[in-house]
């Protein structure tokens, strides 16, 4: 049996206000959407002085004004927060949220939303040392039939600590990152769902065959991972339209959220989003968690609530 088409949103974080974030979580929940992502970065990613909520406090105000969505962080770096305390921040928005997170995790990249805050950024392979701890000593934590958890690694050491309440469901954990040799290896290893960043989205069948190749050297199941894409979806009611809107995305996001004009790109009307989203699901990748291109993303995200979700729903 196929998988479920799964649409996740990410809502407005950087420069933006509570109450404009609160308004677009209230009402993509509204459109239909399966998801709502925040970005987990202590500081805008160009700059430390731009504006930007921090994730998990934002996530909990979500969850308490939704009620259906299920909620997300693309991705928490595992090191740079106590990672024990980590687990029992998202145990707690668990709960307010009635059971509907799923736990992004990463590596990290930003050296300063680490170093300014008092925390050491590891050299790469040790932040992902850490990414691997967190997550065995997360589903321990969260496990219910465990009490106490002690666990003794390389990077983390916890004493008997306890999580209660429980998360009220086994919190699905998402990996994000694209390091074909150790983080696919993770994600086969560990992860529910695997997400590909936006910037790499044109490599997504070779990665989601290195994921495969991953699973079967362990005896995992590749369909037990839901894999997802990161990306900017610039959508129009027709291509003329859609075509400066395109141009202006590829000039202000480079590569960062993937090329708008590329062959894998969500973009231009609705029928030719729904022929790329297509392209997507037959490469293995069956949920999106999307970036709508505009100032105002209410716009976008209902028309594509409109013209597109009716399609893979």
């Amino acid at each position: 049996m196929a998988k479920q088409v799964h649409f996740g949103v990410t809502i407005p974080q950087i420069k933006r206000t509570w109450e404009e974030a609160k308004a677009a979580s209230i009402e993509f929940e509204a459109m239909g959407y399966d998801s709502l992502w925040v970005c987990d970065h202590l500081y805008g990613p160009q700059s430390p002085s731009i504006p930007i909520l921090e994730a998990w406090s934002e996530l909990a105000a979500v969850a308490a004004i939704t009620s259906k969505v299920e909620l997300g962080t693309l991705v928490t770096p595992a090191g740079m927060r106590n990672p024990a305390h980590l687990g029992k921040i998202i145990a707690t928005v668990d709960n307010i949220a009635g059971g509907r997170v799923i736990a992004g995790l990463g590596g990290g990249w930003m050296t300063r939303e680490f170093t300014d805050f008092g925390v050491p950024f590891l050299p790469t392979g040790q932040r992902l040392g850490q990414l691997r701890e967190t997550v065995e000593l997360l589903k321990r934590m969260w496990d219910p039939a465990e009490g106490e958890v002690t666990y003794e690694g390389k990077y983390i050491n916890v004493q008997n600590v306890v999580t209660e309440p429980k998360p009220p469901r086994r919190v699905p954990i998402l990996i994000g990152g694209s390091g074909e040799n150790v983080t696919l290896k993770l994600v086969a290893q560990h992860a529910d769902w695997w997400n590909n960043s936006a910037g790499n989205q044109g490599n997504l069948e070779r990665k989601v065959g290195v994921l495969r190749q991953h699973c079967e050297s362990i005896g995992r199941d590749p369909e037990e991972i839901t894999v997802s894409q990161q990306c900017l979806v610039t959508i129009a009611p027709d291509d003329a339209a859609a075509g400066p809107m395109i141009d202006t995305a590829k000039k202000i996001f480079g590569g960062h959220m993937g090329d708008p004009t590329g062959p894998l790109a969500i973009a231009g009307s609705p029928e030719r989003v729904k022929e790329q989203i297509q392209k997507h699901i037959d490469l293995g990748c069956t949920a999106f968690v999307m970036e709508f291109f505009g100032r105002d993303t209410k716009t976008p995200a209902q028309l594509f609530a409109d013209k597109v979700l009716p399609a893979f729903k």
